[in-house]
């Protein structure tokens, strides 16, 4: 298949919605935590909604920030769905108790997922940096399951977990969740902050993912989802189920900031227009930024490479965050 996305889709399938930077939790690994920006009405939410809409986007995925902490996210969330779009979300678990559970299933949510990084409590709420917040996140995961909402696990791979991250498919399956998405360590924000004490090496990121494709191909409940391109790099990767490439971003979807800014994805900070002032197909066909990205050149080490076909460089976030270029191999790379 070709990697020339805008010969695929006129938009993209995803909008990952951040609503707001604010937040209850201070995460160890936190991509937004010294954001800051306006947060627009409900008026003005509705409005981005409508475009949306418009250009046949098919699903909204809010996070954060933390998305329960807008006291419109379930009005803004049934509105959308009235306009045909499919609407789920992410949440730390910590206000996610029975009636917010009863709530987003009355909103039309099709998913909520919990972030859960540890099947320890105590090294859970210490990367949290949030006591009590295991408890109240596998909670969470009970609620939705009662009122009917099918649930997702996010957990971070990191060094807390990369060596047990079967005990956390363990506690997926004990709680009723459909699928877990094992994502890699970004490098933003305090995730750049802390990333010599979190971060594996490239060869552990090897092995950890060899070992979750071979548990992956063993079980079929919960499903296991990753998101990282590099991953491709391997010959136990099944590329045919892959739309794109490479990374996702810019492709498959955009990120939308509170102030309805876009960018590529959350850990790429680089607006490249504003989805209530610009005008969107222009942004999505013609920003050199999203060209940039979906046309990468094979630097450094990349050049040559058998596997460069495959995976595109690896996470461009990433290869922004440490080298400063979207074209510099991923620093996570093994090859």
């Amino acid at each position: 298949m070709s990697d020339a996305f805008t010969d695929l889709f006129s938009a993209p399938l995803t909008f990952n919605w951040t609503l707001s930077f604010r937040c209850n939790f201070v995460c160890a690994h936190c991509y937004s935590r010294y954001e800051e920006g306006e947060e627009l009405s409900t008026a003005d939410l509705r409005r981005i909604v409508d475009v949306l809409a418009l250009k046949q986007v098919p699903f909204i995925n809010f996070g954060g920030g933390e998305p329960l902490l807008r006291s419109d996210l379930c009005e803004l969330a049934a509105y959308a769905r009235s306009q045909g779009l499919n609407v789920s979300m992410n949440s730390n678990g910590w206000l996610l108790d029975g009636v917010a559970a009863e709530n987003l299933q009355r909103a039309g949510f099709s998913t909520v997922g919990i972030s859960i990084d540890s099947h320890r409590a105590d090294l859970h709420d210490d990367f949290r940096c949030q006591p009590g917040s295991f408890d109240r996140a596998v909670a969470a995961l009970d609620h939705l399951r009662a009122a009917g909402i099918k649930t997702t696990m996010s957990s971070v791979i990191s060094r807390i977990n990369f060596k047990n991250f079967r005990a956390l498919l363990d506690l997926a399956r004990e709680h009723g969740v459909s699928q877990v998405y094992l994502h890699n360590f970004k490098c933003s924000g305090k995730g750049f902050e802390n990333r010599q004490e979190l971060d594996l090496t490239p060869d552990e990121w090897r092995d950890f993912y060899l070992e979750a494709l071979a548990v992956k191909n063993e079980q079929s409940e919960p499903a296991i989802s990753f998101d990282d391109p590099v991953i491709a790099s391997l010959p136990q990767y099944p590329r045919e189920n892959s739309l794109v490439k490479g990374s996702s971003c810019g492709k498959l979807s955009l990120h939308l900031r509170p102030n309805g800014d876009i960018t590529p994805c959350g850990f790429i900070p680089l607006v490249v227009g504003n989805i209530l002032r610009d005008d969107f197909d222009e942004i999505w066909f013609n920003s050199p930024v999203l060209n940039r990205m979906r046309n990468k050149t094979a630097k450094g080490k990349c050049g040559g490479c058998d596997a460069f076909a495959d995976c595109l460089g690896g996470c461009t976030a990433r290869a922004l965050a440490v080298n400063g270029d979207f074209d510099e191999p991923d620093p996570h790379c093994w090859k």
